[in-house]
């Protein structure tokens, strides 16, 4: 089975991680959480990935975000890091965009845990046909959301 491992870089970072936990539920992909700083517990960090069998690493961190970059170092698998919003909104996006070459991180939106598990999903999917299925369905999903939300417009502005 496919597994996603979610390092936050504090207990604070939780209501983000939630959305990208409430999304591997919606498409049945296991997963493990851990609170791990990549400046005050660096070790910590080192011994959660190394010891992991997740087939995708999402990174949760905000301020200076160095936790994907570090998580990415430790791993060749696919790291995904979310930017966290605060004071230094900037600081933390550009902070996971920007790493060194040879070392990618994918970079979602600021608070965008629901967009890192999507990604972490496409990614497993392209090995697994049943992920795959459950991709295109929840696409289709939102696809007859979209044509129900028009409908709907249309008729309140009729009306």
């Amino acid at each position: 089975m496919q597994k996603v491992s979610i390092i936050m870089g504090s207990k604070s970072d939780l209501p983000v991680a939630e959305k990208a936990i409430n999304m591997l539920r919606k498409f049945n992909v296991d997963y493990e959480i851990a609170v791990a700083s990549a400046h005050r517990t660096p070790g910590r960090v080192r011994s959660l990935v190394e010891s992991s069998d997740a087939d995708v690493f999402i990174a949760i961190a905000g301020l200076s975000a160095a936790l994907p970059g570090v998580v990415a170092a430790h791993t060749c698998n696919p790291v995904i890091g979310v930017p966290v919003s605060g004071e230094m909104n900037l600081d933390a996006l550009l902070s996971v965009v920007q790493m060194p070459p040879g070392i990618p991180v994918a970079a979602v939106g600021l608070d965008r845990g629901d967009n890192a598990a999507i990604l972490a999903v496409e990614i497993m999917s392209l090995s697994d046909p049943v992920l795959s299925g459950r991709v295109k369905e929840y696409r289709k999903e939102m696809e007859e959301k979209i044509k129900a939300d028009s409908e709907q417009v249309v008729s309140d502005v009729r009306n």
